[in-house]
């Protein structure tokens, strides 16, 4: 009686928003409408329940967290049963991270649906794929996780996220350096070399990154992290494709190995000075 019941009372609503709205993000009519709006309402917009609470999202944000991993995590197996842990791990990463989940949800135009007084043009915001974690956490206590799973395949995936691109997409260019640096034995840093803010009052960072003193590229961004990675990617672009920068990376590379090569020697005369005296 109760399927029956939900099934008339969606038939009555389906053309009165939110509903349609709804439907038209999901691909199907919701059960409890106050999940959904819940989803969306912003900490900056707090809306009080009969019962006297207030209610924003940052709950369903954090249970729909946790199920997105989950879901993506049972995607990705299914999808490369091949491919090893690492692989696996870096590509959900990719997936979930908060740029990706920001653009997912702006080009779904959750803004639309979301209750907030924060300005959400603003740089390092996260509203976006904070609704969007929160629209996951509803529907997966609305609808339970194979419902979620199938919204993430085919509403989220399927259109926003070329699996086989990403996967091998390149997006820690700072890690990627630093490997690069302890593998051939060359020492680099990054450093803060200055902040200001924007038109909009927004903190930038400007960081420098250096192998063995030298500038290799700048980078900003709106986090000090950000502009590292930024930083670092002009790095590796250099070592990849200029040819000057390459020649004078050999050049460290052949002093590094000659610095080596001598310690190595001298330690060996000085192990054999020290048996001569001990005979």
């Amino acid at each position: 009686m109760r399927r029956l019941y939900l099934y008339i009372k969606r038939l009555f609503l389906r053309k009165k928003e939110p509903y349609l709205s709804l439907y038209n993000i999901l691909g199907f009519y919701p059960g409890d409408i106050q999940l959904y709006r819940q989803a969306f309402t912003h900490r900056s917009t707090l809306v009080e329940t009969d019962e006297g609470r207030w209610k924003d999202n940052e709950r369903l944000e954090f249970l729909g967290d946790a199920v997105l991993n989950a879901v993506v995590a049972d995607i990705l197996y299914k999808k490369y049963p091949d491919r090893k842990e690492g692989f696996l791990t870096n590509t959900r990463s990719k997936i979930v991270q908060r740029d990706s989940l920001n653009r997912i949800a702006h080009e779904m135009e959750l803004e639309r649906m979301i209750a907030t007084s924060s300005r959400l043009n603003t740089h390092n915001n996260y509203i976006y794929g904070n609704a969007f974690e929160a629209l996951i956490g509803a529907i997966y206590l609305d609808r339970g996780y194979r419902k979620c799973c199938r919204f993430v395949e085919k509403r989220i995936i399927e259109k926003y996220i070329p699996l086989d691109k990403i996967a091998h997409k390149e997006v820690n260019f700072k890690s990627n350096l630093i490997e690069w640096s302890q593998k051939n034995k060359l020492e680099i840093s990054f450093d803060l070399v200055e902040t200001f803010t924007d038109q909009n009052g927004s903190p930038v960072f400007q960081s420098r990154v250096s192998l063995l003193g030298t500038s290799l590229g700048t980078g900003i961004g709106y986090t000090k992290k950000e502009s590292q990675q930024s930083a670092a990617k002009v790095a590796i672009k250099k070592i990849r494709k200029d040819k000057e920068v390459q020649l004078w990376v050999n050049r460290l590379k052949q002093q590094q190995s000659s610095i080596v090569t001598g310690n190595v020697s001298l330690a060996e005369d000085t192990g054999r000075n020290d048996a001569a005296k001990d005979e």
